[in-house]
């Protein structure tokens, strides 16, 4: 995080493995005894003595998770520069570099920051527009208690340990931790005083940063940091700064520049990001919009790449020692709209990290269904950290939620449907095949009625309404992984057995209800509140990122909008990115833009008073606190809005939905590069709200129904084909 200071410039630097804790089973021995009592209980109605069982008997060990550090600060102090002018403070999305310059008198001064994926580290570029001009001195700043450093010629390091106790917990092994800072100046000197480096007289300066710790993986802290950063800044510490920054753009432009979206502009668009912020909800912004949803795809290429740690509540972007909700990988919504925009906004590599986490939760993952459920497979709750903690944590009317781990499978299967790639479902089918046989075992028949459904319990709806047995989420999300599951193995050819199994009881579980209000259901039973406007929209998952509920399911799909109306226009900024997208699948573009417009709200501007979330003057989401789940959210239902490709035909052709929830405030427009399921890549231009020209590209070859304005045109592609629909004859009406 780049704080664009004039005489004091903070860099704050972290590592995404520098967690406190250690590795540790989290799961309860025995637990799994009290299951069956639990289970009478609530299905005798006595949530109250339920829960406070499950608080005693069921609850992971220690109670809550570890929490995400801050790493530290480099700290750069100019002197004299207080009274600079002509100050601008820019971050190039494109080229991925963070800017700040002004001018002192006559001599212009420019630092230029970036975060280097191939080389791994933080560069600094600091120059001046008059030879000698640049004097300044350099230090760490770090907040852990345990840390110390040591000065060499043109260079500094911190070495430190994580502290010991957090969250009730105390940690034998803490992690350890190293950063080391490089100088190469051109020109003048550098020297030490007391604690810090000092610059005097020079023409530039670069800074090169490598941090690292102790983590090897979430069962091995045996690392040796100072050796890692070492090599790193070996690497590179005589690589000129040209090629650094070539380097850093030539890979992370390989990933942004796949997606160009162009809406209109007019005279807010040159405006400073703050002041934009300030006028987008009031005046019509349709370009604003593309740049929220390019800060999306750019965030999760900078906070989730291959190698490194799923993106968390924060992204990796958080200086406290105790951040909100322990900066953790929430799953029950927060992790998963992280990755919504992985696929369809073509960064299906960000997705890796998310996967490898789930390699690693299938095995953490394990001794929780065996120790919890007595069941086969592996569970995931509504929280891991870097340990991979599964079991339930914090308090049972809300940390007994079975079904973290199966939304996640969700991914798995997205990213083969999207890719078609064989190898990778031959490489997630054991996740999947794991999360299914914990449910297969998990389900029971609901004694309270003679219908003989299967229901998923001690569970609950996010994060409302306690302890129960059978929330309308947990069947929703069990029916998509089994079908996915049914669906690979026959893809495969293994597992005919459990496939059929599996066949039988997604048919057996309790459906999807509609009750006195209109509303679906949240819950068997029929107590929804229309006054209700809770953050979470737990039981429209089946809408989005679900599918079950379509336009094609007329009943339900208008129940889970009239429950979307009760909730209401304005929340957390997290749940806003939510609702962009359900309002995008409810086919209601105006109705997004709505949400998108409450999210456009500034947040923590003096002056301006809010009642819910919406976005800092740096447009990071404001849940509030900051949140990042809500920017991931954004680009999702923006990218909903101009494209859908969930469904598919009776005979199994994919359908692709061009312009299905175009807002009027966009009446013109294209989008290049966006991905739709089974391989196709999908360029649209729009003028007057009418569709110009739509070129389908097929990266696996076959077969394709592309709908808009209340047509159908078939497309039978061969790999690599592009074809425009233009050229193309509409077969019949469809329906939206």
């Amino acid at each position: 995080m780049v704080f664009g200071g004039l005489n004091e410039e903070r860099i704050q630097f972290n590592e995404a493995t520098l967690w406190t804790g250690e590795p540790r089973d989290y799961s309860r021995p025995r637990a799994a005894f009290q299951l069956p009592v639990i289970r009478q209980l609530l299905f005798e109605g006595k949530q109250k003595e339920a829960e406070d069982l499950a608080t005693k008997e069921f609850m992971s060990v220690p109670l809550r998770q570890m929490g995400y550090q801050p790493f530290a600060d480099v700290r750069l102090s100019f002197p004299g520069h207080e009274g600079a002018t002509d100050y601008r403070r820019e971050l190039n999305l494109d080229e991925a570099v963070a800017r700040t310059s002004y001018r002192v008198g006559d001599v212009r001064f420019e630092r230029e920051v970036i975060a280097s994926q191939p080389d791994q580290i933080i560069a600094t570029r600091i120059t001046a527009s008059q030879s000698g001009k640049l004097n300044f001195t350099i230090r760490f700043d770090c907040p852990h208690t345990n840390h110390s450093i040591a000065f060499a010629p043109n260079e500094v390091t911190l070495t430190g340990r994580v502290r010991p106790d957090y969250n009730g917990a105390t940690a034998k092994n803490p992690l350890s931790f190293a950063a080391r800072l490089r100088v190469r100046a051109e020109g003048g000197t550098v020297v030490y005083e007391k604690d810090h480096l000092k610059v005097s007289g020079a023409n530039s300066v670069t800074l090169l940063l490598a941090a690292a710790t102790s983590f090897k993986n979430f069962q091995d802290v045996s690392g040796n940091p100072l050796r890692a950063t070492d090599k790193v800044i070996s690497k590179v510490k005589r690589t000129t700064w040209p090629e650094l920054l070539s380097r850093h753009q030539r890979d992370h432009q390989a990933l942004f520049r796949r997606v160009a979206l162009n809406l209109d502009t007019n005279a807010n668009s040159s405006l400073p990001t703050d002041e934009r912020l300030q006028k987008a909800r009031e005046t019509a912004d349709p370009a604003f919009a593309s740049l929220l949803f390019q800060y999306g795809r750019y965030l999760l290429i900078a906070c989730s790449r291959d190698g490194g740690q799923p993106a968390n509540l924060q992204g990796v972007w958080n200086d406290q020692l105790k951040p909100p909700w322990d900066s953790k990988m929430t799953c029950n919504i927060n992790t998963e709209m992280n990755y919504w925009p992985a696929e369809v906004a073509n960064l299906a590599e960000c997705h890796e990290p998310l996967f490898a986490a789930l390699e690693d939760l299938m095995i953490s993952g394990q001794r929780t269904a065996r120790n919890h459920y007595g069941a086969r497979g592996w569970v995931v709750h509504h929280n891991f950290d870097l340990w991979r903690g599964s079991a339930p944590i914090n308090a049972s009317n809300h940390g007994i939620w079975v079904t973290g781990g199966a939304w996640m499978c969700q991914h798995l299967w997205w990213h083969y449907e999207f890719s078609g790639d064989c190898q990778f479902l031959k490489r997630a089918y054991p996740l999947l095949r794991g999360a299914a046989l914990f449910f297969a075992d998990f389900l029971i028949e609901d004694s309270r009625n003679d219908k003989r459904w299967l229901i998923s319990g001690p569970s609950n709806s996010p994060e409302q309404g306690g302890l129960v047995m059978g929330p309308t989420m947990d069947h929703q999300i069990i029916r998509d992984l089994f079908s996915n599951v049914i669906e690979a193995s026959r893809i495969l050819g293994v597992d005919a057995k459990l496939r059929e199994q599996l066949t039988t009881l997604r048919a057996r579980i309790a459906p999807d209800q509609i009750g006195k209000h209109g509303q679906l259901q949240e819950w068997l039973e029929d107590k929804d509140d229309p006054k209700n406007t809770h953050r979470h929209v737990s039981h429209l998952w089946g809408v989005f990122p679900g599918s079950e509920i379509n336009w094609q399911t007329t009943n339900f799909f208008n129940a889970a909008r009239q429950s979307l109306i009760y909730r209401g226009d304005e929340a957390t900024g997290w749940s806003m990115g939510w609702k962009i997208n359900l309002w995008a699948r409810f086919l209601d573009g105006d109705h997004a833009y709505v949400i998108l417009r409450n999210l456009f709200t500034p947040v923590g501007v003096t002056g301006v008073s809010t009642r819910g979330g919406g976005l800092y003057p740096n447009l990071f989401d404001a849940h509030p606190p900051f949140q990042i789940d809500g920017n991931f959210g954004a680009t999702s239902g923006i990218a909903e809005m101009l494209m859908q490709s969930h469904l598919k035909t009776d005979d199994g052709v994919r359908i692709i939905q061009l312009l299905p929830a175009l807002p009027s405030v966009w009446p013109n427009g294209s989008v290049r590069g966006l991905r739709a399921r089974d391989g196709f890549e999908v360029d649209i231009t729009w003028r007057g709200g009418k569709l110009v020209s739509a070129a389908i590209k097929s990266k696996l070859g076959g077969k394709c129904d592309v709908m808009y304005g209340g047509k159908v045109f078939p497309i039978e592609t061969k790999k690599g084909q592009t074809f425009d629909i233009s050229d193309q004859p509409p077969r019949k009406e469809s329906k939206p």
